[in-house]
């Protein structure tokens, strides 16, 4: 089920990035390739975490979805050189979508760390 919800923050995630990747190409080319970039990274993760789950692809949920989390902090506090210079106001979609992100970090981390709390068994091994 965590998993699960893990895909859904992911898609969510994808899908508001890719809709507002025109508007912010307006804004500026750097702005609209990071939306781009997003776009791409949470659609291939969303792919893989639902066709080979595993610690390497939750790992990179966690990191993909706390660096949007931490580039929104800096965009909206003192913007991002060369990619979005000006200071972005806070907007409730921006929220929702960063709760989405931050629960899906969340519970990638959760997952990782069940994983690593189950000990390896070598095959052929008594259990």
């Amino acid at each position: 089920m965590k998993r699960d919800l893990v895909i859904v923050a992911c898609a969510i995630s994808a899908g508001i990035h890719g809709a507002l990747t025109p508007e912010h190409f307006a804004e500026g080319a750097g702005a609209g390739g990071g939306f781009v970039v997003a776009t791409i990274l949470l659609a291939g993760l969303t792919l893989v975490l639902t066709r080979r789950p595993g610690g390497k692809a939750l790992a990179a949920a966690a990191l993909v979805l706390g660096g949007l989390i931490a580039s929104y902090a800096l965009v909206v506090t003192t913007g991002v050189p060369f990619l979005h210079p000006d200071v972005e106001t806070v907007s409730g979609l921006a929220l929702a979508t960063k709760a989405t992100e931050a629960a899906g970090a969340l519970l990638s981390l959760q997952l990782l760390r069940a994983s690593a709390a189950v000990p390896l068994r070598l095959k052929g091994t008594p259990a």
